[in-house]
């Protein structure tokens, strides 16, 4: 009898397991442990001299694009980031390697978190063949030994289901809370002011902002700002300040990058990426990506 392996168009993912999501000392242990993924300092004063901020923004924007077009797992997007802060945290790099860089950050944490992940070709595509797979490889080599292999980074995205099951919304409405606190975690990721906060409050931020802005305090009184600040505060430990703070200013970042959409009136998607498949020789690279390699 011959056996046939079915292989599915969409990926086959676990159904979550309570016996983490209910047991506190999850939650407990992912707080414990999440500084140690964070980056060791502010490093475009302390390390980094060619890379200024603007350009961190548009190369994780274009990380962000890669990951949509290419219909990576959630927790793809988030994690690269986290690499990426976290070597350049300790190692000067030059502005023309910043896209490379970024490119092997997503190439390790598809590895890692996605069924399918991203190959090395692929990625130079994105990057308009102005890297080569061999680079890309050898650079792979380079990030684990800085981060000295420590690769399964806590990050906002880990907090999300310890969080929202601690909260009083309503089950029809879970869905479209966590789609919106996983949209405000990729926002977050692109803006290095909020590098430095813990992925605890970044998660919390975000899905303070969500309920907010989905307006679910007008059935339960308990989601109002203020209510629902002081419990998320209360979930994870997190000093009331602190995390209005934060939720304030993820809201800004919000605001201003809406506001820059409807400037520049261009959608999010990667210019030529789903025709790059079709033409090789279309650019597939975002023209201020490229202007940060110059």
């Amino acid at each position: 009898m011959e056996l046939y392996c079915l292989e599915s168009d969409s990926a086959v993912l676990a159904l979550p397991d309570p016996n983490i999501l209910h047991d506190d000392r999850v939650l407990q242990s992912l707080l414990t442990i999440e500084d140690r993924f964070l980056p060791q300092c502010c490093y475009f004063q302390r390390v980094q001299k060619d890379i200024q901020p603007y350009m961190r923004r548009v190369v994780a924007g274009w990380m962000h694009e890669v990951c949509e077009e290419e219909k990576s797992n959630e927790d793809v997007f988030p994690l690269a980031i986290n690499y990426l802060d976290r070597f350049l945290a300790v190692m000067p790099t030059r502005k023309s390697y910043l896209q490379l860089l970024g490119a092997v950050c997503m190439f390790l944490a598809s590895k890692l978190k996605d069924c399918r992940p991203l190959s090395a070709e692929k990625l130079c595509m994105y990057t308009e063949n102005s890297i080569t797979p061999r680079e890309l490889l050898d650079w792979e080599l380079v990030v684990l030994g800085k981060l000295r292999w420590n690769m399964a980074s806590v990050t906002p995205n880990d907090f999300i289901e310890h969080i929202i099951r601690r909260l009083p919304i309503p089950k029809e409405k879970l869905a479209m809370v966590r789609k919106h606190t996983q949209t405000f975690i990729a926002l977050c990721a692109t803006d290095d002011r909020l590098a430095m906060n813990p992925p605890s409050m970044i998660a919390t931020g975000s899905m303070g902002a969500a309920v907010c802005g989905l307006k679910l305090d007008h059935s339960d009184q308990r989601l109002n700002r203020d209510n629902l600040t002081y419990l998320l505060a209360k979930i994870t430990n997190t000093e009331v300040d602190c995390l209005r703070a934060c939720q304030e200013q993820i809201e800004r970042v919000l605001a201003s990058s809406l506001q820059q959409g409807r400037q520049c009136g261009q959608d999010s998607s990667i210019r030529g990426g789903s025709k790059a498949r079709e033409q090789q020789d279309q650019s597939s690279t975002p023209t201020d990506v490229r202007d940060v390699n110059l």
